[in-house]
C-alpha cells in the first residue's frame, strides 16, 4: 500500500456566503478540537497544552485573513474558487 495519499476535500466555485460557511465551519471545528485538547490537558495534567493554544491562535489569524478575502469578494460580487487537498503519509516513530 502506498504510504502517501492525497484526497480532495473541497473543489469548486462558491458564492461569498457559501465560502464563508464552508471555510468557517472547517476552521471553527479545528479550533474546537484544539480547545478540547487544551481542556483535557488542564484536567489530566493541571497545565495548558501550549501547542494547542499556539495552534488556536494561528487558526484565528488565518480565519481573519480568510474573512477579509471573502468580504472583498462579497463587496465586488465575485465568485470564489476553493481548492483544498488532504495529504496523508506515514511518519516513522523515533
Amino acid at each position: 500500500m502506498d504510504h502517501q495519499n492525497t484526497f480532495t476535500l473541497i473543489e469548486g466555485e462558491f458564492l461569498a456566503k457559501e465560502s464563508r460557511e464552508i471555510l468557517f465551519s472547517i476552521y471553527k471545528s479545528k479550533m474546537r478540537f484544539h480547545r478540547m485538547k487544551n481542556f483535557s490537558s488542564q484536567e489530566r495534567f493541571g497545565k495548558e497544552d501550549e501547542a494547542a493554544l499556539k495552534r488556536i491562535a494561528q487558526l484565528k489569524e488565518t480565519l481573519e485573513a480568510i474573512s477579509k478575502v471573502i468580504d472583498l469578494a462579497e463587496k465586488e460580487g465575485k465568485i470564489l474558487e476553493i481548492k483544498s487537498k488532504i495529504s496523508l503519509s506515514f511518519v516513522e516513530e523515533d
